[in-house]
């Protein structure tokens, strides 16, 4: 499905009922770009479907856009990778039965005959069955890149389709990150195991703290941002400013001081303590509090718990999120920023980045 904010100024009044030239961007033409990444990102998401055996990319994505050759290629190569992803899935008993695609268009600009196209992706899968306890669905909002080539006739191709998202690559990207050479193990934090594990660990309750308000917090504002903080999406990414939120709202406390001192947690009207905004900074403040322990394995984490990962392996933290369900199977669901996400269950999470680095924490 695909909705457009299209600025006027795409559209001069002089040509706007002129007859198609090579490299115009009129309205139609960018209507055309929608539909087009709409067709492909539909494409890359149905082959994560339980439903469809052999997934395809079609090369004409739109009446007026094609898929260039070289694209074509790479997306024939991410069906391999999404199809791998898809199986390492199934072994961890989950899987997909539909899926609602959602595209807008959020600007355009052109020049010498080339288009970049700014997109905004809501996907919603439903997740099957297998066990009888998982959600109803998982959600994630996604930003997009597109360009386009103008063709002879008033026809463009498709050249290249990618994220501007940092943290986790949504479930449908088959962009693959390249693991480097390790600088060695992150301080303070031991890595989490991945293997599965029924072997849970009994969350007790803390005065003052509230798991399920932490957890209703960050299913309320997953996707429409509370507006009473900054974002962060374009500094390095919101991830870990949007799980300070949730902890703030399940009862954590503030302590001010120095910005740059990981000993304090706080945010302010004028600015905010480094922890509460970076990555490493929240894991190193939250450790030396004593307000969070290190778990053994990524399958005890509980509602309220944390995640981090270093996508990497490079001995530095990219990414926070909040666990927000637990299934009765003892399986845990992600919620959080950048890319904005709902319910994501760990084992997805390990599908997609099996060579990841991962750490726990019971708050």
């Amino acid at each position: 499905m695909l909705a457009m904010a299209v600025p006027a100024v795409l559209v001069p009044a002089s040509t706007a009922s002129a007859a198609p030239r090579t490299g115009a961007v009129d309205k139609a033409t960018v209507a055309s770009f929608g539909r087009a990444a709409d067709t492909l990102l539909t494409e890359r998401t149905s082959a994560l479907l339980d439903s469809v055996k052999t997934p395809r990319i079609a090369t004409q994505l739109d009446r007026k856009v094609r898929l260039a050759a070289a694209a074509a290629k790479t997306e024939q190569a991410g069906l391999t990778t999404l199809q791998a992803r898809k199986k390492r899935l199934a072994g961890l008993h989950e899987a997909y039965t539909k899926a609602d695609v959602q595209v807008a268009v959020d600007g355009t600009r052109s020049a010498g005959g080339r288009a970049v196209v700014r997109l905004t992706e809501t996907t919603t899968l439903t997740y099957k069955k297998v066990r009888g306890d998982e959600p109803v669905t998982t959600g994630f909002k996604a930003r997009h890149e597109a360009r386009f080539t103008a063709r002879p006739g008033g026809t463009w191709e498709l050249t290249a389709l990618t994220t501007d998202d940092d943290g986790p690559i949504a479930i449908n990207d088959p962009t693959v990150r390249k693991r480097v050479a390790s600088l060695g193990p992150t301080p303070s934090a031991p890595r989490a195991s991945t293997a599965w594990t029924s072997q849970s660990v009994p969350k007790r309750a803390k005065a003052g703290v509230d798991y399920a308000a932490m957890a209703a917090y960050t299913e309320k504002y997953w996707r429409n941002y509370n507006p009473s903080y900054r974002k962060f999406n374009d500094a390095g990414g919101d991830c870990t400013n949007f799980l300070s939120q949730a902890l703030k709202a399940g009862g954590w406390k503030p302590e001010t001081g120095p910005a740059d001192d990981y000993r304090k947690w706080w945010y302010a009207s004028s600015g905010q303590s480094d922890s509460w905004v970076g990555v490493n900074e929240w894991s190193w403040y939250a450790l030396n509090s004593k307000r969070v322990t290190s778990l053994a394995n990524v399958y005890q984490l509980e509602v309220g718990d944390v995640m981090q990962m270093d996508f990497d392996a490079d001995g530095s933290k990219d990414h926070s999120m909040m666990v927000t369900y637990r299934s009765r199977y003892g399986l845990p669901y992600l919620t959080y920023h950048s890319t904005n996400t709902y319910r994501k269950s760990v084992a997805s999470i390990i599908a997609s980045y099996p060579d990841a680095v991962y750490y726990a924490y019971r708050t």
